[in-house]
């Protein structure tokens, strides 16, 4: 039996985790449930999966959720520093990290020095830090074990390949919902448009984020400091199917690639059940139904956000600190129709350019850097609101 702790157990990938345990429940408990404001879903989890304690980040939420699981015996926390810390309980064994943005930083990293092995779904926290992450990992002996769809490919793609070099791996990306639009149109973009993803069911920001290409852009830091990389080693590629969710070119050519229908149960449950592979009843890939996969090369003068990732991993130290910090700030204000669509990278771009740049920085300094920027973001949104 392995005891899990999800932080952010109310957002997409937290449900779907959920619904992989309920499927496993000889295997899988669930020790810990977290969440930020959704306090009404966080109670119904709590009472279904029973777990040792909860955490509602919202503290004034608190009572309420007290109140609702006073009969269940689970013990029940509030505030940012009890997400920090429900981590390094001794009954936990793994750590799934779902939460969304810079927040999932701080959990991650208290829970690799308690030795907790990780489930990494916030990718935010090798974007921002991955350097110091990894090397935590390393001192601390835990496996970080991806759940993106692309990285789960990646790794799966590896296994039993430790000795062969590879060439590069292949980030496949869906295009998002505006792939081959017209440059002219995208500037006229709605919230609403760009909320309606093609291929996958995910959280708004993320959505946003594979709308403008930040979200590949991020994918790529992070395909860096999980299977060490360099930047010309890893390629990115748009697949409108989403079939291929990644692959690997060796050094002899050869490339190996995984293929499924898009299910983020499927990197979810290998995560959680790695290195063994659980029965499911999980739809399954029927060729007949895709007779045609298509490959293009993404459009970075269209959509900036792609090549201002591939700059911060160049360049290192904050400057990807600093594109996500501002990027949460821009996508925040785009959803709140503050500003425009293309607006989102060109704040991305003009705060790497006028943000103090740190070649090696410490835990102190991505944090100083994440709040100066996005109050400079912040400031860069209002200029914006001004000018409309």
């Amino acid at each position: 039996m392995k005891n899990i702790a999800i932080l952010g157990s109310t957002g997409s990938i937290g449900q779907q985790a959920l619904e992989v345990i309920a499927n496993n429940r000889d295997r899988f408990s669930v020790e810990v449930l977290t969440a930020n404001n959704n306090f009404e879903l966080l109670i119904s989890q709590a009472i279904e999966f029973h777990p040792n304690v909860v955490v509602i980040g919202n503290e004034e939420k608190y009572e309420i959720v007290k109140q609702a699981l006073a009969a269940e015996g689970i013990k029940v926390y509030a505030g940012s520093d009890a997400l920090s810390q429900v981590v390094e309980m001794g009954t936990i064994d793994l750590v799934l990290t779902a939460m969304v943005g810079f927040s999932g930083l701080i959990p991650t990293i208290r829970a690799i020095k308690s030795g907790k092995q990780i489930a990494l779904a916030n990718k935010e926290t090798l974007v921002v830090a991955g350097e110091l992450v990894q090397r935590l990992a390393v001192e601390n002996k835990v496996d970080i074990l991806p759940v993106d769809s692309e990285h789960s490919a990646i790794f799966q793609c590896l296994a039993g390949e430790t000795m062969n070099p590879v060439d590069k791996v292949i980030l496949t990306c869906s295009g998002g919902p505006f792939h081959g639009t017209d440059e002219k149109l995208i500037a006229s973009v709605t919230p609403e448009q760009a909320l309606k993803h093609p291929r996958w069911d995910m959280g708004a920001k993320i959505t946003i984020d594979s709308a403008t290409f930040m979200n590949k852009g991020f994918e790529v830091i992070e395909a860096k400091w999980l299977f060490g990389l360099k930047p010309e080693q890893i390629e990115v590629v748009i697949h409108p199917q989403s079939i291929i969710h990644s692959m690997v070119q060796f050094c002899d050519g050869s490339i190996k690639a995984q293929l499924g229908l898009p299910d983020m149960r499927l990197p979810i449950q290998y995560a959680f059940s790695f290195p063994e592979r659980i029965c499911n009843d999980f739809p399954r890939l029927k060729f007949s139904d895709f007779p045609s996969l298509t490959f293009s090369a993404p459009k970075p003068n269209i959509f900036r956000n792609l090549a201002l990732a591939y700059e911060a991993l160049l360049k290192g130290g904050n400057l990807a600190c600093i594109l996500n910090a501002a990027n949460e700030i821009a996508v925040e204000a785009f959803l709140k129709k503050r500003i425009s669509f293309p607006q989102i990278w060109h704040i991305n771009e003009r705060m790497m350019e006028k943000s103090v740049f740190v070649q090696q920085p410490t835990l102190d300094d991505f944090l100083a850097t994440d709040r100066n920027a996005r109050t400079y973001a912040l400031e860069m949104v209002s200029a914006l609101q001004l000018k409309h």
